[in-house]
């Protein structure tokens, strides 16, 4: 089906940060990058401005095809630049959601990093070898081991491996279906995104510790009101039970949800307090 160049700028224009119009022209790791970085961290979406006919002549045919011999692209100083600097995106997002697990130096960081790197090599007509772009990460970050620093070597490295390693990638075969491929870019996608989902919900759960004397102390204050204070104790409550009743059934009640019970135990307790003061001060009404 041809596309249209009009519908490339509505596309570009509604959800240009998120790749929709590349999704639309089937180039599925621009569409990648451009929603893992939101359009390239916002000035790739608006440089591309200029390039959308070219890719939509090029996506209908109606241009001379690259080649796809053995003779490597040119060298482009602006993908190179993106590709170190996605790079450290990627390593900076994996040093947020996976710092804490054994080994993340040497492991987690260099993948991160490497796969940061190939999904730019990966865009347009061009690719990379990935299995040569991980092994310069791996084989780099030993060196920089346990630095905050190791982002950057790690990155370059890897880049300077890809540009060595650029090539065309083969001719257009049998294309896959929408479906497949939308499914594809969900799982990538999700593989971006549950790392920071976890660190961000277990970030929160140390987060209301820490809060929770605030809460206790908006508490206190409204001691002169039983009404409301009760009222806004079962509405902190609200959200905490629901949860647990949906998650609690199926298996994933523990671990990381422990720090929700103490704060819950925290809030519950001002109410069992209220409940033996007011006992206290009806017994002594009655034996008064």
């Amino acid at each position: 089906m041809a596309k249209r160049l009009l519908v490339t700028y509505a596309l570009w224009a509604l959800g240009g940060p998120v790749g929709l119009h590349h999704v639309y022209l089937g180039r599925d790791s621009h569409a990648l990058l451009w929603m893992l970085t939101l359009g390239g961290f916002g000035v790739g979406w608006l440089w591309e401005f200029w390039q959308l006919p070219g890719w939509v002549a090029h996506a209908n045919d109606t241009r001379e095809p690259q080649p796809c011999g053995p003779e490597p692209p040119a060298l482009s100083p602006m993908r190179f630049f993106s590709q170190v600097l996605v790079g450290i995106y990627f390593g900076l997002v994996a040093l947020i959601g996976l710092s804490s697990l054994a080994g993340f130096y040497l492991l987690a960081l260099p993948l991160a990093v490497g796969l940061g790197v190939h999904v730019v090599s990966s865009v347009g007509n061009q690719t990379s070898d990935l299995k040569s772009t991980l092994v310069a990460a791996f084989l780099t970050s030993p060196v920089f081991y346990g630095r905050a620093l190791a982002i950057l070597p790690i990155s370059l490295m890897a880049s300077v491996t890809a540009q060595q390693c650029r090539r065309y990638k083969p001719c257009r075969g049998t294309s896959k279906t929408m479906r497949a491929r939308l499914y594809h870019l969900g799982l990538a996608y999700l593989a971006f995104t549950t790392p920071l989902a976890y660190c961000t919900f277990c970030n929160t759960a140390a987060t209301a510790r820490y809060v929770a004397d605030a809460i206790g102390t908006v508490l206190d204050w409204l001691n002169f009101f039983p009404t409301l204070g009760s009222f806004l104790e079962q509405l902190l409550l609200l959200p905490y039970r629901a949860w647990r009743l949906l998650t609690e059934d199926a298996g994933f009640w523990a671990g990381s949800f422990q720090e929700w019970e103490k704060v819950y135990e925290f809030v519950q307790s001002f109410q069992s307090e209220r409940q033996q003061l007011a006992y206290k001060v009806g017994s002594c009404w009655l034996l008064g």
